[in-house]
């Protein structure tokens, strides 16, 4: 089967769009886009953001990608920050004054009369610069850091990803993601790798994303939970809508927690698991949950270390709770700083500020973020809190407020698209956690608020507080 590009209004050969690229390199190279200039990328998903996209690594750019739901205040920081001198966007959002403003359109346009000086395209400068990706973590933890990372560790962390996982020529993959965040940017260049066939769906209208699954044959699915979530609820009003994904081979999660309930959902549904994952921006991705072995997040892939250890630092046995540490020949060259350069990463043994455990076969289980608050005398963590509802068919948020005669308040938010009252959820709460670990409140909301990477933001979840105490 000949690779394509599919999008809602076109189809593209894999050849063809590579021409296409070509040409737009030409026509950046002729704007002075050279080795080394920092470039913004801040669109949404279509054919001429992969092909700027590659435009740029062919001219071995410094690229930085925007997510384009970011306000134009944050881009403008981030433009001067990161000494940008030129933005290609596809909106027109106030920038930062020393940056110039080219359209994805422009170039477009432009690139229709370009001949290519090349016949392929060629990633070694970009693979070989220190600074060829500059991605933004999700600031679920506080303000987002600037990930510098080279471009050949970016597709060397891909090679291995594509073959633990089993990506070939003839599949179909749709990601229903950003491109411009580590998860979709992923999934974008190992259809490339793998010269298998890609599928640029609208993934917000989740009913038209199902059509262009069925109808392009759509083999691979990648998405956050909430969007799995969200395709089940579809398909519970509109059973037909289920055909679509016939020829679905895997369903892969990423970006956020996955509960049990969930994946014993798909299984009912299609006979198929949901494949959960493990990875940040920071080091790539790390671990897959595959079609074979479809325990929790998989096994570590090849080439990279993984332990489990105390605070102390002792590496723990199986089954133990601990500290996630990786060791990735893949993992960012350094974060950028207010100047434009960036601080060298250390190498070896980083710690991830994860919790998680391997069983004995080496199957890695995440259970949240290591972040410790203390109430009444016990040093709790509200994610682990989190995951042993999650293992009771709770899905729940706890979030810790400041008290003075405590240390701490907690605050159970609960998903319930039922609206049970928050008496029956305190019950089951009550049942699965011991006294010291129960929470103040609980609360019940139909549907988790969600950060740009599909993750629960608590950040809303804390405004909603303050709002109810204003």
């Amino acid at each position: 089967m000949t690779a394509k590009l599919y999008t809602p209004d076109a189809v593209l050969g894999l050849d063809e769009f590579e021409q296409q690229a070509l040409a737009i390199a030409e026509v950046l190279r002729e704007r002075q886009v050279a080795p080394g200039t920092r470039v913004l990328l801040k669109a949404g998903n279509s054919v001429g953001y992969l092909a700027a996209l590659f435009a740029l690594m062919h001219l071995g750019a410094s690229i930085v990608l925007v997510d384009q739901q970011d306000r134009p205040a944050e881009t403008r920081e981030i433009c001067a920050r990161a000494g940008v001198a030129l933005c290609l966007v596809d909106d027109d959002a106030p920038l930062a004054a020393e940056s110039a403003r080219t359209y994805l359109y422009e170039l477009l346009l432009a690139a229709a009369d370009q001949r290519p000086a090349t016949a392929a395209l060629d990633f070694s400068t970009w693979c070989a610069l220190p600074d060829g990706l500059v991605m933004w973590s999700s600031g679920s933890t506080g303000k987002p850091k600037g990930i510098v990372k080279t471009g050949g560790s970016f597709l060397t962390n891909l090679e291995r990803n594509a073959a633990h996982m089993g990506h070939r020529a003839d599949d179909v993959l749709l990601p229903m993601l950003p491109f411009s965040h580590q998860y979709g940017l992923s999934m974008v260049l190992i259809a490339w790798l793998a010269r298998c066939s890609l599928v640029i769906a609208p993934y917000r209208r989740l009913d038209h994303t199902l059509l262009m699954a069925g109808r392009c044959g759509a083999t691979v699915l990648d998405a956050t939970p909430a969007t799995y979530r969200s395709m089940l609820n579809i398909i519970g009003r509109r059973p037909a809508a289920a055909a679509e994904l016939r020829t679905v081979r895997m369903f892969c999660s990423g970006a956020a927690p996955l509960s049990p309930g969930l994946v014993d959902d798909y299984v009912a549904a299609f006979g198929l698991p949901l494949l959960d994952s493990y990875g940040s921006t920071e080091l790539g991705n790390i671990a897959f949950a595959t079609g074979d072995n479809a325990v929790d997040c998989g096994q570590v892939m090849d080439g990279i270390g993984l332990r489990i250890v105390d605070d102390e630092g002792t590496v723990q046995p199986a089954g133990e709770i601990g500290e996630i540490e990786v060791d990735t020949p893949d993992m960012m060259t350094g974060l950028l700083l207010p100047d434009g350069t960036f601080r060298p990463a250390e190498r070896g043994w980083y710690r991830t500020g994860d919790f998680g455990r391997l069983d004995a076969a080496g199957n890695l289980s995440v259970v949240g973020r290591k972040l410790a608050v203390h109430r009444n005398g016990y040093t709790l963590y509200p994610e682990i809190i989190e995951h042993k509802l999650a293992a009771g068919g709770v899905l729940a948020k706890v979030l810790a407020l400041p008290d003075e005669r405590r240390g701490c308040e907690l605050v159970c938010f609960v998903e319930d698209e039922g609206q049970q009252d928050r008496a029956v959820w305190r019950e089951r709460i009550n049942e699965l956690l011991p006294v010291y670990e129960r929470p103040n409140r609980v609360e019940v909301l139909d549907r988790f608020p969600l950060n740009r990477n599909g993750k629960p933001d608590k950040r809303q979840l804390e405004n909603l507080l303050a709002g109810a105490a204003a």
